[in-house]
């Protein structure tokens, strides 16, 4: 077992969007947490406690103080705010990260609405499936553009807005995968292309046991 028992817990779900953006600002944190990857369908009991409703990504704060961090980009905050080397939060342009959070608020309450009813369609063969396609390239076009001015979404480098964006970007990809190759959106592709080929993105998408408890902890992020 750990010696150091108060690392943050986290519990996780691999291919959760809101679960992976939430590793993924820990992985740029370069701080450890103790992974405790789960299925909906068998929630622990340690999970319940800490936050009843039950969904992921929840973090679980011991030191310096105890608290309990159940919203993903609460997640993200929290954990740029103990160590960001890269400086994703840009720290120094209070405006950038208001624009950023305003994005992200964007993407989470709209974008995100319409990419649901647009896999829906995909999935149940619906007639509907462009025209859901299309309410989803509104906010698509958006971020192309961004991308035709500078590299990333913000600016020359990537940001919170960037790796909190991502994993909704990679579902949209996959709704429609031919459709979307073909697409008139070479920056996103890009964009994207390179964050998914990444060593980070393969690290935090690394296959790890289920969590039960007993089981020896597992670490996540760098030593």
């Amino acid at each position: 077992m750990l010696e150091n028992k108060r690392l943050p817990i986290l519990y996780s779900l691999r291919n959760c969007p809101y679960a992976m953006r939430a590793r993924i600002a820990i992985f740029y944190t370069q701080q450890p947490v103790i992974l405790r990857d789960l299925v909906l369908s068998n929630k622990p009991t340690a999970l319940l406690a800490a936050s009843p409703k039950g969904t992921v990504p929840v973090l679980v704060v011991s030191e310096p103080k105890e608290q309990v961090i159940d919203e993903s980009l609460d997640i993200m905050l929290w954990a740029l705010s103990q160590s960001d080397p890269d400086d994703l939060l840009q720290q120094n342009d209070l405006d950038a990260f208001n624009q950023m959070i305003k994005l992200i608020s964007t993407f989470d309450h709209e974008f995100k609405a319409s990419l649901e009813a647009y896999k829906c369609a995909k999935r149940y063969h619906e007639e509907s499936l462009s025209q859901h396609r299309k309410t989803c390239e509104v906010y698509i076009q958006d971020l192309e553009k961004r991308l035709t001015e500078h590299e990333f979404l913000m600016s020359s480098r990537s940001s919170l807005a960037d790796i909190a964006l991502l994993p909704f970007i990679r579902q949209f990809a996959r709704v429609e995968r031919q459709w979307y190759l073909q697409s008139p959106y070479p920056n996103l592709k890009m964009w994207l292309n390179n964050y998914l080929q990444s060593p980070m993105f393969s690290k935090v998408m690394a296959k790890f046991s289920l969590w039960s408890p007993g089981d020896e902890a597992t670490l996540f992020g760098k030593l």
